[in-house]
């Protein structure tokens, strides 16, 4: 059973200022609550215990909110307003919390390698980035199906379907005759696309892969460390990823248009 998160939230989140120059990406708010909080809702769901949250250095923001508020509590019971309690009690998972420098290596493959040393060996993770989410209005857990569907001991990603003539916009995903990953085709022409399967960067990676992430992140390249490259090299060396439709609407707080969106799917609007 997999109980282990990575969420990655570093970074200064440039296409979002200027907002982000003082709130992180991660925490605007998506109805009353932060982004993030509907990624960690649907771990809590598929039984995680342990969340790596991946910060960048000096952040307080995710600490505050996940950790307990007694001022806050005292004067909510003071006051009667105790049904407040439970819209701030942090949820039963324990949260770590690894700082990414803020200069240096940068890229999806870096804030999954700064946690790999700290798990057990052969233990599996999920990774999911911590700007965007899988919404289900029934309250279903998109993380429950990624890892139902996904082969004991093997790795899976959640991919979402776009309009055809959108996919030129995203990585696009190739599958073989059992929904195994092949390869990302990055923004192609509609008619150049090998399907209207995006990437969404919601995985679960077992130990073997988490280890090739790692060992990609120690090499010295020039421009972003991907981790899709090693999630290639991984599949041309004879491994397997598991691809599963998302189920839920995917919603990407990344843009202020995406972060609209979504409010306004999560408001019932």
């Amino acid at each position: 059973m997999i109980t282990t998160a990575i969420i990655p939230v570093a970074g200064w989140g440039t296409r979002r200022l200027p907002i982000t120059k003082s709130i992180e990406k991660a925490m605007l708010p998506v109805g009353n609550r932060p982004l993030v909080d509907y990624v960690v809702e649907d771990c809590v769901k598929a039984g995680i215990r342990d969340i790596y949250f991946v910060v960048s250095e000096g952040s307080t923001q995710l600490r505050s909110y996940y950790e307990h508020n007694g001022a806050l509590e005292t004067y909510l019971i003071a006051n009667g307003k105790e049904q407040a309690l439970s819209l701030i009690q942090p949820p039963q998972v324990r949260f770590h919390y690894v700082e990414q420098p803020n200069s240096g290596k940068y890229g999806t493959a870096v804030p999954i390698s700064l946690v790999v040393p700290q798990l057990p060996r052969g233990e599996s993770a999920v990774v999911l980035m911590g700007d965007d989410f899988i919404y289900n209005a029934d309250g279903s857990s998109e993380v429950v199906r990624l890892l139902g569907a996904t082969p004991e001991n093997g790795n899976g990603m959640l991919a979402a379907q776009v309009h055809p003539q959108a996919v030129s916009h995203y990585g696009v995903l190739q599958l073989n005759e059992n929904n195994d990953f092949v390869r990302i085709v990055e923004k192609p022409q509609p008619q150049q696309a090998p399907s209207n399967f995006i990437n969404i960067s919601k995985y679960v990676f077992n130990y073997d892969l988490l280890s090739e992430i790692a060992r990609y992140a120690e090499l010295t390249i020039s421009g972003e460390y991907m981790v899709t490259e090693p999630i290639n090299q991984y599949v041309i060396g004879g491994g397997s990823v598991r691809v599963i439709p998302a189920v839920g609407r995917y919603l990407d707080g990344g843009t202020v248009e995406g972060w609209l969106h979504a409010n306004r799917v999560v408001l019932g609007e």
